[in-house]
């Protein structure tokens, strides 16, 4: 594990305190549990986000069918990298 030296005030300190007490851990359980919930939240918003991307481009591509079927990865990558610029 890696040392890191955070800043609490006082009332984050204390309710610290009193839920690392109440549920038998130590402070800095409770900070890396909290950590993994943050990032795990980010992840969860990150994939909500590509996914509502990948929604929005479907069907915004007009063809023979032949080349919109067998080319479609090309397209989808081409609007991402349009949305980018």
């Amino acid at each position: 594990m890696i040392r890191t030296q955070i800043q609490l005030t006082e009332e984050q300190d204390r309710a610290l305190e009193a839920l690392a007490a109440a549920e038998d851990a130590s402070k800095a359980a409770l900070v890396r549990r909290a950590v993994d919930l943050l990032l795990s939240q980010r992840s969860e918003a990150e994939r909500e986000s590509r996914r509502a991307r990948a929604l929005a481009a479907a069907g915004m591509f007009r063809g023979d069918g032949e080349l919109v079927s067998a080319e479609h990865d090309r397209f989808l990558a081409d609007a991402y990298a349009g949305e980018r610029a």
